[in-house]
C-alpha cells in the first residue's frame, strides 16, 4: 500500500573530534560463522554487485539538481505586473499543514532540490535561501546547488525564515505566499511584525511554484478504507459525540477538522495518499446539526459509503466556498467554529470572524490519548515487529560473517530485505517511514535515506544504524538500533554506553501526571552533557495508532512548544537519544513507549497520580557495544530485565534454532 520514495529526509549531526581508542575485541560463536553456505546465501537474497562503496565519503546521495532555470521562471513570475513581489516563500507543508506530503505537494523540494521533511525556501530577486534546522544541515548542503544559501536555523545569529522576512526586508517590500500552505497563526504573527516595518504579506490565489512545475505529479485518488472498530476501540459516531461535547464546552458551535490524521482518526477511516502515512485528502466540519466530509467521491467505495451513513459528502474542492457560506449563515451564540491555530490561513480567511483560531482544537489530544484497544494493539504489533527485526538481524549477521563482511550488500539491499520480512508479519500493510539504513559516516546524517546506486556497502568494520518502522492494522512501530558486526573501538563503545544510559534514565523516570517532555528531556542528555557531548534533535515524539509515525501534541524535547502538552495516561512516546560524529558514525537507541500510570508509596499530587513509561519495542540492544563498567547496578538490571521481556515476548513467534531465534537468544542473554 505504501510505495517507497526515491528520497527522504535525513537526520541531524553533532560534530566533534574523534578520539582514538584501543579497540574492543569480540568473538562470535563458531556456530554462527559455520552456518553460512554459498547456496543458501544466494538463494535467500539477490545481491547488487555493481554499487561502489562510498562509506568513507560524504557524497552518498545523488548529485544536486540544477535549479537555475527553475529559479529564473519563478523570479519572472514574481516580477510580473500581476504579482510585483519582492520575495516569494515556499513552505514545506501542504494545505493541511502535514509534516510529510504527497509528491504533488513537494514544492520546496522541486524548487531547491532539498527534500528533507522540514525547511522553508525564501526567494528574492537575487537570493535563494533555505532555512532548516540542525537535523538537516548536512543533507541540505549535499542536495542543493550553488544557487542556494543554507540558513542554519537554531545556530546563534541565524534567524528563522519568519524572523528574516519580518525584520530583514526594506519598507515597501511585498512578500508573496500561498495562503493554503501557511498556518493562520504564522500568517497573523507575520502580518503584525511586518506591518510595523511597512512590509506587506500577500496571499496569492495561485501557487507560483506550480506554475513553474511542468511535470507536477497528479493528486492521488486511491480508495479510502474502513479502520475496523476492534482496532479503533471506539465507533466514529461516539468520537463525533465527544468532539461535539468538547466544542460546546469551549463555547463553539462546531469544529473544523483539517489535519489529515485527525480526519482519519475521527471517522475511523484510513487511506494511502501520502507515502507511509495512512491518511487521505479531506476536511471534516462538525456542527450541532450535521457532519460534512469534503473529499473526492471517487475515493469512496460502497463499504465506505455505508460506513459514512448520515454524514454529508461534498467535493474536496468545495471547502472554501462552503466555509464562506457557512460563515454567512452562522448566527446566534455560540457563533464561532473551533479550528485551532494550525489551520491554514486560507481556511481562516474563508470563515472570517466566524472562526476561533486561538482556542486549541480538542482533536490532537483526543487522538493522542489511546483507549484500551489501541494500547493493546500497540503492544501486540510491536511484538510481531520484534519478530521481523530478529529474523532480519539473524539473517544480516549470517550474511556478513559468511564472507568476512565482503559480500556486496548495500544499504538499500538490507532495507528492502527488512521490508520484506515486515510485510510477512500478520496485519502489516507497509512501512511507517522510509527506512534509515546507514553505514559508518552516513549514520551521522540523522534522517539519511539510501538511494540505490549512490548508497554504501555494509562493512563489518563500520557502525550500522537502522531506524525503521511498520504500519499494522493494530498499531504503528518505530525502532532504531545501532550495531557493529566487527570490532568497535573503545570510543564508539563509550559513546554508545552514554546514549544507553540516557535512554535508561528517561525510561525509568517516574513523574507527576501533567509533566511535560521539556522537563524530562535533560534526563536523556545528562550522560552526554557531562563530557561535553549532545545531539541536535528531539528525544521523543508521539506515535499514532495505525496513523502517522510522528504524532503530537506530546513530545520530549528542548523546544518550548511541548510545555503546554503534559503527559497523560494513554499517550505514546518514543525514547531516542543519540550521538553523531560527522564523517565517522551515528548512534541512536529508540524504543516506542506507552505512558502509563504507576503506583508510588505516597501521592503528593493530591490524587492526579504518577506516570512512567512502558517500552513496547521488543528488539535487543547490542551488548557488544556496551561498556558494562560504565553502567550502575540499576542500569545493568534494567537492561537484563528488558532483554528478558524481549525474549519472553518474541521467541514464541520464531522457528526454534532458526537464524533469528538463535540471534535473539544470544542477544537477550544477561549482560
Amino acid at each position: 500500500m505504501f510505495s517507497r520514495l526515491t528520497s527522504i529526509a535525513r537526520k541531524t549531526l553533532f560534530s566533534c573530534t574523534q578520539q582514538q581508542k584501543q579497540p574492543y575485541r569480540y568473538q562470535y560463536p563458531a556456530s554462527i560463522i559455520s552456518r553460512a553456505s554459498t547456496a543458501t546465501v544466494l538463494d535467500r537474497f539477490n545481491y547488487s554487485t555493481n554499487a561502489k562503496n562510498k562509506t568513507e565519503n560524504q557524497d552518498a546521495m545523488a548529485a544536486p539538481v540544477n535549479t537555475t532555470s527553475r529559479l529564473e521562471r519563478l523570479r519572472h513570475l514574481m516580477a510580473s505586473s500581476k504579482h510585483n513581489l519582492s520575495v516569494y516563500v515556499v513552505p514545506s507543508e501542504d494545505a493541511h499543514q502535514s509534516e510529510y506530503v504527497a509528491a504533488c505537494d513537494e514544492r520546496r523540494a522541486f524548487i531547491s532540490g532539498f527534500d528533507g521533511s522540514a525547511g522553508c525556501a525564501v526567494v528574492t530577486a537575487d537570493k535563494a535561501l533555505m532555512f532548516t534546522d540542525g537535523r538537516y544541515f548536512l543533507q541540505a548542503r549535499q542536495q542543493m546547488d550553488d544557487n542556494w544559501t543554507l540558513m542554519k536555523s537554531g545556530v546563534g545569529g541565524v534567524p528563522t525564515w519568519q524572523e528574516y522576512i519580518a525584520t530583514h526586508l526594506p519598507s515597501g517590500s511585498r512578500v508573496g505566499i500561498d495562503p493554503t500552505l501557511v498556518s493562520v497563526a504564522t500568517a497573523t504573527d507575520l502580518q503584525t511584525r511586518m506591518g510595523e516595518r511597512g512590509v506587506e504579506l500577500v496571499a496569492l490565489s495561485d501557487n507560483l511554484v506550480d506554475a513553474c512545475w511542468n511535470e507536477r505529479p497528479v493528486r492521488p485518488t486511491d480508495l479510502v478504507f474502513v479502520h475496523d472498530a476492534k482496532y479503533a476501540g471506539e465507533s466514529h459516531a461516539d468520537k463525533i459525540r465527544r468532539v461535539r461535547d468538547k466544542a460546546a464546552a469551549a463555547g463553539a458551535q462546531g469544529i473544523v477538522v483539517s489535519a489529515l490524521d485527525e480526519v482519519a482518526w475521527l471517522l475511523n477511516l484510513r487511506g494511502s495518499d501520502i507515502s507511509f502515512n495512512p491518511v487521505f485528502f479531506a476536511y471534516v466540519v462538525v456542527t450541532n446539526e450535521r457532519v460534512s466530509l469534503y473529499i473526492d467521491e471517487q475515493k469512496l467505495d460502497s463499504q465506505v459509503r455505508s460506513h459514512l451513513q448520515g454524514i454529508d459528502i461534498l467535493p474536496y474542492s468545495a471547502i472554501f466556498e462552503e466555509m464562506r457560506a457557512l460563515a454567512a449563515a452562522t448566527t446566534g451564540a455560540p457563533a464561532k467554529l473551533l479550528a485551532g491555530p494550525s489551520v491554514s490561513w486560507a481556511l481562516a480567511q474563508a470563515l472570517g470572524d466566524k472562526i476561533d483560531v486561538t482556542t486549541p482544537s480538542p482533536l490532537p489530544m483526543l487522538k493522542a490519548l489511546k483507549n484500551a484497544a489501541e494500547l493493546d494493539g500497540m503492544r501486540n504489533c510491536h511484538v510481531r515487529d520484534g519478530a521481523a527485526m530478529a529474523e532480519f538481524f539473524g539473517w544480516l549477521e549470517n550474511e556478513l560473517l559468511f564472507n568476512n563482511g565482503h559480500l556486496r550488500l548495500t544499504e538499500s539491499d538490507v532495507a528492502d530485505k527488512l521490508e520484506t520480512l515486515r510485510r510477512a508479519q500478520p496485519l502489516c500493510v507497509g512501512l511507517s517511514f522510509d527506512t534509515i539504513s546507514s553505514v559508518g559516516a552516513n549514520g551521522a546524517i540523522i534522517h539519511y535515506k539510501p538511494t540505490r546506486g549512490h548508497d554504501a556497502l555494509l562493512d563489518i568494520n563500520q557502525m550500522f544504524l537502522l531506524d525503521s518502522g511498520g504500519q499494522y492494522r493494530d498499531g504503528t512501530t518505530d525502532v532504531t538500533r545501532t550495531v557493529h558486526f566487527g570490532t568497535p573501538s573503545a570510543w564508539q563503545r563509550e559513546c554508545f554506553t552514554r546514549v544507553l544510559k540516557g535512554h535508561i534514565a528517561l525510561d525509568r523516570a517516574v513523574f507527576p501526571a501533567g509533566t511535560s517532555g521539556y522537563v524530562l528531556d535533560p534526563l536523556a542528555r545528562m550522560p552526554l552533557w557531562e563530557v561535553g557531548l549532545d545531539f541536535r534533535h528531539g528525544t521523543g515524539h508521539g506515535v499514532g495508532s495505525f496513523l502517522c509515525v510522528h504524532e503530537g501534541p506530546q513530545g520530549v524535547s528542548m523546544r518550548k512548544s511541548v510545555l503546554d502538552s503534559g503527559f497523560q495516561h494513554g499517550m505514546t512516546i518514543t525514547n531516542e537519544p543519540g550521538y553523531y560524529e560527522d564523517g565517522a558514525f551515528g548512534i541512536r537507541i529508540e524504543n516506542t513507549c506507552l505512558v502509563v500510570k504507576t503506583d508510588t508509596p505516597y501521592d503528593y499530587t493530591g490524587g492526579t497520580g504518577y506516570l512512567t513509561f512502558e517500552p513496547v519495542t521488543m528488539v535487543p540492544i547490542q551488548k557488544k557495544l556496551v561498556q558494562a563498567g560504565m553502567l550502575s547496578a540499576e542500569e545493568r538490571l534494567w537492561l537484563d530485565r528488558y532483554h528478558a521481556k524481549v525474549w519472553e515476548s518474541v521467541s514464541p513467534l520464531l522457528e526454534k534454532d532458526s537464524l533469528g531465534y538463535n540471534w535473539l537468544k544470544r542477544e537477550t542473554s544477561p549482560l
